[in-house]
């Protein structure tokens, strides 16, 4: 059977080449002939992949120290975005200098006609977990195969597609019932109405701010995969590469500011988006757990911040194309690169020496976890 995903303004994951680009109209054709390859004289811009939270803070950390105007970049704006899908199609046609964005987007729209490129990786692995409370399961969730005869509710996307996965790969994918919850997951698992859930680790932190344990399993201990990336079009990064090496600088740096300084980063995260007042602690919590848990790495430790391994990008290719979730094929050797990252730089080369991350309190459990460490945010 083959799952088709519908993209937030009606492409799908099961249209061809063709298709998107008679979809996406003459902007694509401009951007393969390089027409918006130089960096507008106001500055350049960031498209988030979704609504600016937690897990952006180190873009509005960096933005208000003035890092990116340091390293010689006027950063003009930092734009609310849609998806990861439609994040990596934008910075695909050109029009944004630059998208945080999914590296299973990168690898999906490489697939449909136009070629964004990751030239940092955010997340050193995939943001997506599988997480129920106690009170819903009835018990510990230390193993996938628990989840056999229990309902797990997903949202669309991404999300669904590797939970998918996982359970598939555990082998207890046709004894689980699957079910879409759309947006309201976390509600659906605190009202009782589903088991377990998948969703990304953001999901868990909400979830705890409402349950006293919360159990989580990343999806990434069984698909080795990255998450947020920094995504760039590679004509742009041709004819710019000051830009984007300044623009990784100041958003390495903002990372490690932000790692030793939560309270204070989430601030003007919240200062620049003031409706994000109200659940402020929440949005300290997904920075911290993202800072300790996901950005670095062995990978950062030995080659520096952003830094991108060929396995990562191959084994997320190979599952997508198994699965039929691709418009084509691409090599995934060629929507990354390194090239641009300034590992001379302290903040890039030796991110890690630079920061202790706060501890997370997050209730993790591996496929093979013998143990929990209980939360403790409440």
């Amino acid at each position: 059977m083959t799952l088709i995903v519908v993209f937030p303004d009606g492409i799908t994951m099961g249209e061809t080449r063709r298709q998107f680009l008679r979809a996406t109209g003459a902007t694509a054709l401009a951007s393969q002939l390089g027409i918006t390859a130089t960096a507008q004289s106001d500055g350049v811009r960031l498209l988030l992949n979704w609504k600016p939270n937690g897990l952006h803070v180190p873009y509005y950390a960096a933005k208000a120290r003035g890092y990116y105007d340091q390293q010689g970049v006027t950063l003009a704006e930092i734009q609310s975005g849609q998806g990861s899908d439609f994040a990596a199609k934008q910075v695909g046609l050109g029009n944004t200098e630059f998208a945080i964005t999914g590296a299973s987007q990168i690898l999906n729209i490489n697939t449909r006609g136009l070629n964004p490129q990751s030239v940092g990786v955010v997340m050193q692995k995939s943001p997506v977990v599988v997480f129920t409370t106690r009170d819903a399961f009835g018990s510990e969730m230390e193993r996938i195969d628990q989840l056999a005869g229990k309902t797990v509710g997903t949202g669309p996307g991404m999300v669904r597609i590797l939970t998918k996965l996982l359970l598939e790969e555990q082998g207890v994918l046709s004894e689980v019932e699957l079910v879409d919850t759309g947006f309201d997951t976390v509600q659906q698992l605190l009202g009782g109405k589903i088991d377990a859930a998948g969703g990304v680790f953001a999901d868990a932190v909400v979830a705890r701010q409402s349950a006293e344990t919360v159990y989580s399993i990343p999806v990434a201990e069984t698909i080795p995969s990255y998450g947020h990336v920094v995504g760039t079009n590679p004509e742009f990064a041709e004819a710019n590469p000051n830009v984007v090496r300044g623009f990784l600088n100041a958003t390495a740096r903002g990372a490690a500011w932000a790692t030793d300084n939560p309270d204070e980063a989430t601030d003007m995260l919240v200062a620049a988006n003031p409706a994000l007042e109200e659940t402020a602690e929440t949005q300290r919590a997904k920075w911290v757990e993202m800072a300790s848990d996901y950005v670095l790495s062995e990978s950062v430790r030995q080659h520096g911040w952003g830094w991108s391994d060929a396995q990562p990008w191959e084994t997320m290719y190979r599952a997508l194309l198994d699965a039929d979730l691709l418009g084509g094929e691409t090599d995934p050797a060629s929507v990354w690169t390194n090239d641009h990252l300034d590992t001379d730089y302290q903040f890039v080369g030796e991110y890690a020496e630079q920061v202790t991350p706060s501890e997370s309190t997050a209730t993790t459990t591996g496929t093979d976890a013998e143990t929990t460490t209980e939360d403790r945010s409440n």
